[in-house]
């Protein structure tokens, strides 16, 4: 079942709806709330905006459209070429979404409106970044620093948009400004929330002195795998074979029930990984 879901994620039916819904829900956070509040989405489509409050030239759907030309070269040059083309459907389907677009979302209160359009844009942009493509702008520029540096997609966003925001306070208000950039703080957040919400996992360190048992059960009863780590206590000085596993939120607490059922007294470290790649979880994503 897992394989067949993995195999799922390379077709490109599948890419292409990721793509569109996440296009799709990207626009509705820049024309029915960005808009409405004269706010700037950040990244490129924030740019589009400034330039569109700025002059009342074309509309967003359109210059966003011009200014993804270069950056779409640095994508067929520095990426794949299958990015490259999804990238490209992605961008012609955020543009059109923009356009076609006309109504709003009925948010009076600005800070409110802020955390509204940052919470749509953050979820649109996390949806088309968990496919094979993009939307294109910034997204584009992300992926590729990404790929080569490591560099988590959300922070760059962010640092962009303060230069962005710095530019803009030559344009608009004072309060329209730090309402947005509200808006790119918890459209960041959410970027990196939604990437990673199927990627989590707990990394859970047992010592125990049923230490073999748990690690067999865990083997039956998960089909999860482990590792034995050895250490030595500093009150005990006894030497322990600690259990090391990997699992995901749902196995959690089944975990628990196996370990204190065979050992009450065992101690139990979990913690929050951002991410885990090799074989029963994710797998390295090579665009």
């Amino acid at each position: 079942m897992l394989k067949k879901l993995r195999l799922q994620t390379l077709t490109i039916p599948w890419n292409l709806f990721l793509i569109s819904a996440g296009s799709f829900i990207f626009a509705i956070g820049v024309k029915a709330v960005a808009m409405p509040q004269e706010f700037i989405s950040g990244g490129m489509s924030g740019l589009c905006l400034l330039i569109f409050y700025w002059t009342q030239w074309l509309s967003p759907g359109i210059l966003y459209f011009i200014i993804n030309v270069p950056i779409f070269i640095i994508g067929w040059l520095m990426i794949s070429r299958r990015f490259f083309l999804y990238s490209i459907f992605g961008m012609l389907t955020l543009s059109w979404a923009i356009d076609q677009i006309n109504f709003t979302i009925p948010v009076h209160d600005p800070m409110l409106a802020a955390i509204a359009g940052g919470a749509i844009l953050g979820t649109g942009a996390g949806i088309t970044l968990h496919s094979l493509g993009s939307s294109g702008g910034n997204d584009v520029i992300a992926v590729l620093l990404n790929q080569k540096f490591n560099i988590r997609m959300g922070t760059f966003f962010f640092g962009f948009n303060l230069i962005l925001f710095g530019f803009s306070l030559g344009i608009l208000d004072v309060d329209r400004v730090l309402y947005s950039l509200v808006m790119s703080f918890v459209t960041a957040q959410m970027l990196d929330y939604v990437l990673t919400f199927f990627n989590q996992r707990k990394i859970v360190f047992i010592i125990s002195d049923a230490s073999q048992q748990i690690a067999e059960a865990i083997n039956d009863r998960l089909k999860r795998g482990g590792t034995f780590l050895y250490g030595r206590g500093t009150y005990t000085r006894k030497q322990r074979k600690i259990v090391m596993t990997v699992l995901n939120n749902f196995e959690l607490k089944r975990l628990e029930e196996i370990v204190f059922d065979l050992d009450p007294d065992a101690f139990v470290i979990i913690e929050r990984t951002f991410n885990v790649l090799g074989r029963g979880f994710s797998h390295r994503k090579i665009y």
